[in-house]
């Protein structure tokens, strides 16, 4: 695809995808546990199914109550059972977690806490959830992204692994690419998310 037709399709969907990067923005901080929660879930797996899983784990008040999710996530998600106990890992860290996000300001400083201190996070994973609050100028390196990059030359091939050097090095060219198509990084980032799956989500 040239660059004349990717600007005309983000033309064409511009004011959806400014949209949902808002609501984005707006969601409430009582609701942050469970978009973490989400991007534990996300690898690997359907992101329409997760956030059915995320949605009964919410009606349940998973956040506050002493349920197993396992049984939720059985049918939602690939790798159930390694994220459920991800999940209860992360309520019971919730607070410290919590805490420690209020404090710090730079997005790349706490998506590094977020990293060390998420089991099942990865960069990838951090940014997806920071993003997913309203936070910008992160890139998140799912296979949708990095074969988009590379149909656009942006890299070379997808890299077999993605160390945190390597992540650096493609989120740089990332924002670069979007800098020279003058189109904002999270909201190129949404346009090739809708090119692989027909819909804006999340």
């Amino acid at each position: 695809m040239d660059l004349k037709k990717l600007n005309q399709q983000y033309n064409s969907r511009k004011k959806e995808i400014q949209k949902r990067l808002i609501e984005f923005k707006s969601v409430p901080k009582k609701d942050y546990f469970y978009e973490a929660c989400f991007c534990i879930l996300t690898p690997q797996s359907n992101a329409k199914k997760c956030w059915r899983a995320i949605e009964q784990l919410k009606k349940l008040n998973f956040q506050n109550k002493n349920i197993s999710p396992g049984r939720i996530l059985q049918k939602q998600t690939r790798f159930h059972n390694n994220k459920a106990k991800y999940l209860i890992e992360l309520k019971n860290k919730w607070k410290f977690i919590e805490k420690t996000h209020e404090k710090m300001k730079d997005s790349k400083e706490l998506r590094e806490f977020l990293t060390n201190n998420i089991k099942g996070y990865g960069l990838k994973e951090a940014s997806h959830y920071l993003r997913n609050i309203g936070y910008k100028n992160l890139a998140i390196l799912d296979r949708h992204i990095l074969k988009n990059l590379q149909k656009h030359n942006v890299i070379k091939e997808i890299p077999k692994t993605l160390t945190v050097k390597t992540y650096y090095d493609i989120e740089n060219k990332f924002k670069e690419f979007a800098t020279n198509l003058k189109i904002p990084m999270d909201e190129l980032d949404l346009l090739f998310w809708s090119q692989e799956t027909g819909k804006i989500f999340k």
